[in-house]
């Protein structure tokens, strides 16, 4: 085969090549340039924080040179990631380069080379290793994941209110039942996403550093009298960017027990799941005519049938969520186990963190484009309501106990529900004359306008939960 070099066209993943533009607010947080740029922001928090310790071999560092160390995260560019990786060439392991790469940055900086020592003290590559993972997976929760799905519950949360009064013909089972609104069952929806946002939001982001096995075993060898735990819980927990801004793990093996991640994982799988039923039933109202897609201009709803516009969004966003769950449980099931205190089987599970958030990220925007096409059909909808007047007969057969004993023998004498002309049927049950000693609540009324109010109501109820307050 000739030789391919490396391009959108010839990447392996789509998420590199055919969707590569849509993922590039992602890619910076979870991508091998961004995770080296964590691990360097990790060595340098830890450095400047030894400095700060009140050790004689380590005096604390000038405000100059502070200045320069939070430089060297601030501006870390692709060029410097690609030096790391040149480096990693030689020492084959990829957190012993960036140690090396962070001393070659102190070079023609005296007070910096006389300490470079002290970068990496104490410390185990998964020490650098969790903390980076850690603030990767904030920064993509924070900054993509959630204004992600924030968008999605805004736009569905617009579209309950503007259909709030669109009665709808329910289905259960694939058959029809009784009615609902258009905008309470996307209420439904918003009620269900907003308490899983709220799930992905809540996890804790975990980190340790205590060393080889989390015991501090080579700080206390080095200076058994000073406090290592709580110097490690500070660097861990005082905010960006001086410290990490995460929550401290005390206990551990040498490597974070990744809890923490399987839960994250999970909430989003669980988010991903409502999407993936949200996403069916747009598609089959699409199917049965209750929304229309909009088209841009120049854009091809069917290759070869000019009368269709494929709901390919929804389509997409299934297939993409599918993908997402499928390494997102992987990940929650197989990462919390470690063998005795260390083996490698979670590195390389960790590095395809990015790909499977990209799915969820990718799906995430297919949703929301998908439901910027649609538009409603009222005609379609009431025309369905309209030819299914047999759901009358639940309300008929709840109210029909209050009814004296001759209207009953009256109403079993009518043919069955279902009958050829079951609107005939819902009105000779609502006509005023059926009950004698007692009106039926139904008696007099439309019965179709007096059982489309149920839906109404439901939307009415609902609304406070979500915060819908009627406009």
């Amino acid at each position: 085969m000739p030789h391919m070099t490396t391009s959108a066209i010839s990447a392996l993943s789509p998420l590199d090549g055919r969707y590569a533009a849509k993922l590039a607010k992602l890619r910076p947080a979870m991508s091998e340039q961004g995770y080296m740029h964590r691990r360097v922001q990790v060595e340098m928090a830890w450095f400047i924080a030894l400095s700060d310790c009140g050790f004689k071999e380590f005096k604390p560092l000038t405000p100059g040179a502070r200045t320069y160390l939070l430089g060297l995260v601030k501006n870390f560019s692709e060029a410097d990631g690609k030096a790391i990786k040149e480096i990693e060439k030689t020492t084959n392991h990829d957190v012993k380069a960036v140690e090396y790469w962070v001393k070659s940055r102190f070079e023609a900086r005296p007070e910096l080379v006389a300490v470079q020592e002290f970068v990496h003290f104490g410390c185990t590559s998964e020490d650098i290793n969790n903390t980076s993972h850690a603030l990767q997976l904030k920064s993509a929760r924070d900054l993509v994941l959630l204004p992600a799905l924030d968008a999605i519950i805004s736009k569905l949360r617009d579209m309950a209110h503007t259909f709030a009064d669109v009665s709808m013909l329910s289905r259960t089972h694939g058959q029809t039942a009784s009615p609902t609104t258009v905008g309470k069952e996307i209420a439904n929806v918003v009620v269900r996403l907003v308490a899983a946002r709220e799930r992905i939001a809540a996890v804790k982001l975990m980190a340790k550093m205590n060393g080889a096995v989390g015991n501090f075993n080579a700080h206390l060898s080095a200076w058994p009298e000073f406090d290592w735990e709580a110097f490690a819980r500070k660097v861990i927990e005082t905010p960006e960017p001086l410290g990490l801004g995460l929550t401290f793990q005390p206990y551990s093996i040498q490597i974070e027990p990744h809890d923490y991640m399987a839960e994250l994982f999970d909430a989003v799988a669980r988010t991903n799941t409502i999407l993936i039923d949200w996403s069916r039933d747009v598609w089959g109202y699409v199917s049965l005519g209750y929304f229309k897609q909009k088209l841009k201009d120049g854009e091809v709803g069917s290759s070869t049938m000019p009368h269709k516009v494929n709901p390919i969004d929804f389509e997409n966003a299934e297939g993409n969520l599918g993908l997402a769950n499928a390494m997102l449980r992987h990940m929650s099931d197989k990462l919390p186990i470690s063998r005795w205190q260390r083996d490698l089987t979670d590195s390389t599970v960790l590095r395809n963190m990015g790909v499977a958030l990209g799915y969820a990220v990718l799906a995430y925007q297919s949703l929301a484009t998908g439901l910027g096409k649609l538009e409603i059909n009222e005609t379609a909808i009431a025309d369905d309501l309209d030819s299914s007047w047999e759901v009358m007969a639940e309300p008929i057969q709840t109210v029909m106990p209050l009814w004296p004993a001759a209207a009953l023998r009256a109403v079993e004498e009518i043919h069955p529900w279902r009958s050829h002309d079951a609107r005939a049927d819902a009105r000779l049950y609502c006509r005023p004359g059926l009950a004698r000693s007692r009106k039926s609540p139904l008696a007099g009324h439309d019965p179709r306008q007096l059982y489309w109010q149920g839906s109404r109501v439901g939307q009415t109820r609902m609304t406070p939960t979500l915060g819908l307050v009627r406009r």
